[in-house]
């Protein structure tokens, strides 16, 4: 298998894990789909917020936080804020 098809898969499969456990995030998706309540604002911001979180995974925020210690905090507010909201 060449190296970036093996890569591909990897990064798919890491992706349907995360996806497929279920988290809050998934439980809240569910309940708003039950209810029927903003389902088409709660999917968009969910999938925009994932893409989001990929692609700074993808892009390098793990070398931005060995190469600058403070990043570690800022990352963390951050993500503490995302979960508040």
């Amino acid at each position: 298998m060449p190296s970036s098809l093996a890569a591909a898969a990897a990064g798919f499969g890491s992706g349907l894990s995360l996806i497929v456990a279920i988290g809050a995030q998934n439980a809240f998706v569910l309940r708003q789909g039950i209810r029927r309540d903003a389902v088409l604002v709660v999917v968009g911001i969910c999938a925009l917020s994932d893409a989001a979180l990929i692609s700074l995974g993808v892009g390098g925020v793990g070398a931005i936080v060995v190469a600058w210690p403070g990043a570690v905090r800022a990352v963390g507010l951050i993500g503490g804020a995302f979960l508040l909201c």
